[in-house]
């Protein structure tokens, strides 16, 4: 049974003129002075993030001064912020980052799949190549946490304990970023056996929104959320991979925004202050669908939908996206069948906005 408590229709699919199906979502989108602009379903609603969490898991990291103890470059640092698809590319900037903090692949505790990547997966199968930790997608932000661990002078075995100091600095980072009390983190264990926290989706904007525009927050860490968000636009692929969601819509928002999909259903969007015209505030956007949204269709038409509803229908048009925002429903011969569409009309307030 699928659970609608909290959820409203955010997205159906017609076949003729009928509908035929429904996604039940939650959204919140907040600005970086903790305005709401725009809801669906419960904004409150606690959730996990899991995978969207990242770059905030890495930010303790940079803001200890880990990216210039190691010499650490943007396109490493976006890895560390990434879902990554297991390419070569993606192994071969985690392989160096584990070089350059001393570790071997085997200190990863990620576990192991295949190249989300199926072109990286099938020469892997030809090559006779079985994968190891490093082709994990989480394997960028494993390799972090054990950097972080060795700035420290803390046991590596140890790195996912929740009672160990990397795990404890991630989590008052995330405490603080989202404007909630440590305690009010819902503890949990993500697919990579790293600790997870559910927490309100409107916190979790606010936070995504500080980190895009983190006027109001100390130096030290306004500019480590600058190298995290930036290193995220300028090396997209790196973040996701060829053809992936969070890597096409980063590389069409041109500098604008930053993009992180999480397991079950869960997507951050995060745009930088000016990203709506002259004077707009960054903006932290979170959604949940309930039922996991396997195939993602669901997601790329609310996506789609916001940045229209935000003015970037520049980009919702743009080659690059126009797969991702096709509304039309086709069957195997091609026949459009019925639409894809939100079940209601999507309305943003965009204070400040010349």
């Amino acid at each position: 049974m699928i659970v609608t408590e909290g959820y409203e229709p955010l997205v159906e699919l017609t076949r003729g003129g009928t509908v035929e199906c429904r996604h039940f979502g939650a959204m919140a989108v907040v600005d970086s002075s903790g305005r709401l602009l725009a809801a669906a379903g419960d904004p409150e609603l606690v959730t996990f993030p899991r995978s969207s969490m990242k770059p905030f898991q890495a930010l303790p990291f940079v803001e200890a001064g880990g990216v210039e103890h190691f010499g650490v470059d943007q396109e490493s640092l976006a890895v560390l912020c990434a879902s990554h698809a297991g390419t070569d590319a993606h192994a071969r900037v985690i392989g160096s980052l584990l070089r350059k903090f001393d570790l071997h692949e085997s200190d990863l505790q990620c576990g192991v799949h295949w190249p989300m990547d199926s072109e990286t997966a099938e020469a892997m199968r030809l090559r006779g190549e079985e994968p190891t930790p490093i082709r994990h997608n989480c394997s960028g932000k494993h390799t972090g946490m054990l950097g972080m661990a060795r700035l420290l002078g803390a046991p590596k075995e140890s790195y996912l304990d929740p009672a160990h100091p990397v795990q404890q600095g991630i989590i008052q980072v995330l405490a603080e970023m989202t404007g909630l009390p440590a305690e009010a983190l819902l503890p949990g264990t993500d697919g990579c056996s790293a600790p997870v926290y559910a927490l309100p989706l409107r916190a979790f904007a606010w936070g995504v929104a500080r980190l895009c525009d983190p006027f109001a927050l100390a130096a030290q860490r306004q500019a480590a959320c600058r190298k995290i968000t930036a290193a995220m636009m300028a090396h997209p692929v790196m973040v996701a991979g060829p053809g992936r969601l969070d890597t096409v819509l980063m590389s069409a928002l041109s500098g604008r925004g930053i993009v992180k999909g999480g397991a079950e259903g869960y997507q951050m969007i995060g745009l930088m202050p000016g990203a709506l015209g002259s004077g707009s505030a960054g903006i932290g956007i979170a959604f949940k669908f309930s039922d996991g949204d396997p195939s993602r269709r669901a997601t790329h038409c609310l996506i789609t939908a916001l940045l229209n509803a935000l003015n970037l229908a520049d980009v919702a048009a743009s080659a690059e996206f126009a797969p991702f925002a096709e509304s039309t429903l086709r069957n195997w011969r091609g026949l459009p069948i019925g639409e894809i569409r939100l079940s209601r009309p999507l309305k943003v307030t965009l204070p400040g906005v010349a």
